[in-house]
């Protein structure tokens, strides 16, 4: 893989206060760094800060997946799932590398709460608000189909069931793609670097920049951009909050908490889309490097979602649908090897009563001080999202740009093949020793934290979450970052607490 040519973390602080820029963007996350991309392929002059790391928050808390939303379709969501259904037609062509066609197997059992009928007429809709263009069309499939698809799903009561189409990917990796992507197309990228506040111009008090802080040196740096884009998700209410002026909530989160098992003791082959034995709701068992991933919850919270984590309801809950599902797995709360939990950033006015059946579509808006703010969407939505907001943007700037492309234009990240040279990381996942100094060099990671977390899964794919390889990381790390003894101690200490906030179980 070509390295990216991205200019070292002191020249672009040093933008941040040099420049004026069209567009700051406030977030990190899928949808900041997409509509970062998108910014600067047309032409804008473009900085995108984010507090900690990119895809620190949402975008690396989800189930993994470029879907179309099949349960979307039991709410009437028609024309959510027609766009989600073009963009994972436009990913698994522009970034093939990280999306890839992932195949579901829908069992069917006896007093289920989707029967057969309505499951087929269900993908029947799914597959023509896709126009028949994805990967594969699904099929009716027998009692016998749906065992020899999923031959460890349980036999008991099961009436027949389906199979579709719909993508994997690396979330954080796909988050990054689109920052290195921008920041190759000469927007200013800097993670770990805080809005502390919002600056107004003259007389007419509209925000015309922000007050970052650097949040490895503490130096603060006045922004100045044309227009601000506030893009943090579940911190959107807390960005807004800087403006001073009062508003309603903006943002109404929910939940979402998955669990990785060992994938041999629940013996799935592929994805297997279940309904949980509590409350019927839509919940998946999906495969990873080495272990199956059992989500997802959607319950109402008001954990903050810097804090926000797993409780042992939470577990239990997505422990019991896979065992009623795979009832040979027989897992307990011993077998989990994660857990981790995100903040859906629902459009608060459409999150109210069961959450599951809020809205996920996005809501773009402009504050009286001329702040732009979207909320809502999904993964797999965020390049239109993105393409709306830069088309706002552009409409305020008032000159001349390139048209957005980012609906043809490929997106960068792929791994070099490996060798036979290749250290590994850990002997059972395929990360190496070569991934460290690419993260450090190329993509923006800045602590231990950013490597094991969110440049590879290992804190997701290991029981321990990393904590063994830490001070091997760090130690490689430090040669290129100029850490001291002491500095390294403290990116170790770091990445545990960030450990424990992220993955431990509350009770």
């Amino acid at each position: 893989m070509s390295s990216p040519l991205i200019p070292r973390r002191a020249q672009r602080l040093s933008e941040l206060g040099d420049r004026r820029f069209d567009l700051l963007v406030i977030g990190g996350g899928i949808t900041g760094a997409g509509t970062a991309r998108d910014a600067a392929r047309r032409g804008l002059a473009v900085a995108l800060v984010e507090r900690e790391d990119f895809a620190a928050g949402t975008s690396s808390r989800s189930s993994r997946l470029i879907h179309g939303g099949v349960r979307y379709l039991e709410h009437g969501y028609l024309r959510l799932v027609f766009e989600a259904s073009r963009e994972r037609r436009l990913l698994l062509k522009l970034a093939p590398h990280l999306v890839r066609p992932l195949r579901f197997t829908w069992p069917v059992y006896e007093g289920a709460r989707v029967p057969r009928w309505q499951l087929a007429a269900a993908l029947t809709l799914y597959d023509a608000l896709a126009l028949f263009r994805n990967v594969g069309r699904h099929h009716l499939l027998e009692r016998s189909g749906v065992l020899e698809a999923e031959s460890a799903l349980s036999p008991d009561g099961l009436r027949g069931g389906a199979s579709y189409w719909d993508a994997a990917t690396d979330d954080s990796r796909l988050t990054l793609a689109n920052a290195i992507d921008a920041a190759q197309g000469s927007a200013t990228v800097v993670n770990h670097a805080e809005v502390v506040a919002l600056t107004r111009a003259g007389t007419n008090g509209r925000v015309d920049g922000a007050l970052v802080r650097d949040q490895l040196s503490g130096a603060e740096i006045r922004v100045q951009a044309r227009v601000v884009l506030n893009a943090t998700g579940p911190w959107t209410d807390e960005v807004g909050r800087m403006e001073g002026t009062p508003t309603g909530p903006a943002v109404g989160g929910t939940k979402g908490v998955h669990i990785a098992v060992p994938a041999a003791r629940v013996g799935n082959r592929a994805a297997v889309t279940m309904l949980s034995p509590d409350d019927g709701r839509v919940m998946f068992a999906l495969p990873g490097a080495t272990h199956t991933i059992i989500g997802t919850t959607d319950t109402a919270t008001q954990e903050h979602p810097y804090q926000v984590r797993a409780a042992g309801s939470d577990v239990r809950y997505l422990l019991a649908a896979c065992n009623r599902f795979f009832p040979a797995a027989r897992l307990t709360e011993d077998d989990v090897v994660c857990a981790w939990a995100g903040v859906r950033p629902l459009v608060a006015r459409t999150n109210r009563g069961d959450p599951s059946a809020a809205s996920r579509e996005h809501a773009i808006q402009t504050t009286a001080a001329g702040v732009i703010t979207i909320t809502g969407g999904k993964l797999t939505t965020y390049r239109a999202m993105a393409e709306q907001c830069v088309d706002l943007v552009v409409h305020r700037v008032g000159r001349s740009v390139r048209t957005c492309d980012t609906h043809q234009a490929p997106l960068p990240g792929e791994r070099a093949a490996a060798s036979a040279q290749d250290v590994l990381l850990d002997h059972t996942l395929p990360w190496r020793l070569q991934d460290i100094d690419q993260a450090v060099q190329h993509e923006f990671a800045e602590t231990v934290s950013d490597v094991l977390i969110r440049r590879t899964t290992l804190a997701f794919d290991r029981k321990d979450q990393g904590r063994a390889l830490a001070p091997f990381v760090a130690a490689r790390m430090a040669t290129t970052l100029r850490w001291t003894d002491a500095g390294i101690r403290i990116s170790i200490d770091e990445f545990y607490r960030d450990v424990q906030r992220i993955f431990s179980v509350a009770p």
